[in-house]
């Protein structure tokens, strides 16, 4: 990686010592080889913990998120509504007010 950026860089410098390009052109063809090793390298990464985290047996945020949802689901089909009972006197009480 650091042998490439300094190639580039001599590579362009040359450029510029041949007045071949201006110091904008330069600058520029700098910041977009940069942007994209940046993004190059940042995509390695990801690949990289992805596998790991594959390996590993970890679970995504998505899926747990996922799992909950089914879950709030299922607890929600399984739960009937309570029937709410009026407070109902018993049989034996009400014989013996009757006496």
């Amino acid at each position: 990686m650091s042998q490439d950026l300094f190639s580039a860089l001599r590579n362009y410098a040359t450029k510029l010592s041949n007045g071949e390009k201006t110091p904008a052109e330069i600058a520029s063809a700098l910041n977009t080889w940069l942007k994209e090793s940046g993004d190059s390298i940042k995509e390695r990464i990801e690949s990289e913990v992805a596998q790991s985290v594959a390996k590993m047996g970890f679970a995504k945020q998505s899926d747990l998120l996922k799992l909950q949802r089914e879950i709030d689901q299922l607890k929600g089909k399984n739960q009937k509504p309570a029937k709410k009972k009026s407070p109902s006197k018993s049989k034996s009480s009400v014989k013996k007010r009757a006496k």
